[in-house]
């Protein structure tokens, strides 16, 4: 005699189903908790990187520092709210800016900005040319004329321990969705 498959019942294929978005959703949250962070930007420090209101994805877990990421600062009292900033440079890099030709360097090298939403000729009250130290980072905003960054004491050097992470890629406006550089 051959057996014959018993067919789930309606009540047991929509507990599977339940079951699976249950289990879909959970791994999503903790693939957000722990690995990728959203971040919604506030403010015109960044344009024309990012403008006020972008939604961003920010990767965090075993990030470490580099000159040139745009990075999320974490909202301690210090600043109030997450920053997004660009890292100019890192511990140990000294850093200048001459106002005059609008020409940040590092290391005695000019930078080459072509994220630049306006050139560099806005002075803070930070004293140049400095060094940053170990574990610290310097960061600018990409509309340096309208940034609070770390030419400011109210900013200064950003512990790299406050940094949430690399900002990599832009999910809200549709417009402008894409990895950010």
């Amino acid at each position: 005699m051959a057996q014959t498959e018993k067919k789930p019942s309606g009540a047991q294929t929509a507990i599977e189903w339940v079951e699976s978005l249950v289990f879909a959703t959970a791994l999503l949250i903790l693939v957000f908790i722990f690995l990728f962070r959203a971040v919604t930007v506030s403010g015109t420090s960044m344009i024309p990187t990012l403008y006020g209101g972008d939604k961003i994805i920010v990767q965090g877990v075993g990030y470490q520092p580099c000159r040139g990421d745009v990075i999320v600062v974490d909202g301690y009292i210090n600043y109030g709210e997450p920053i997004v900033k660009r890292i100019i440079g890192v511990g140990g890099d000294e850093v200048d800016i001459n106002f005059e030709t609008a020409t940040v360097t590092v290391n005695g090298e000019a930078l080459n900005e072509p994220y630049l939403g306006t050139p560099t000729q806005r002075r803070g009250d930070v004293e140049f040319p400095l060094t940053v130290p170990e574990g610290m980072v310097f960061v600018l905003g990409d509309n340096r004329q309208a940034s609070l960054d770390s030419r400011y004491t109210d900013v200064g050097f950003i512990d790299s321990r406050d940094i949430l992470g690399k900002v990599f890629f832009r999910v809200l406006p549709f417009s402008s969705i894409g990895a950010i550089r």
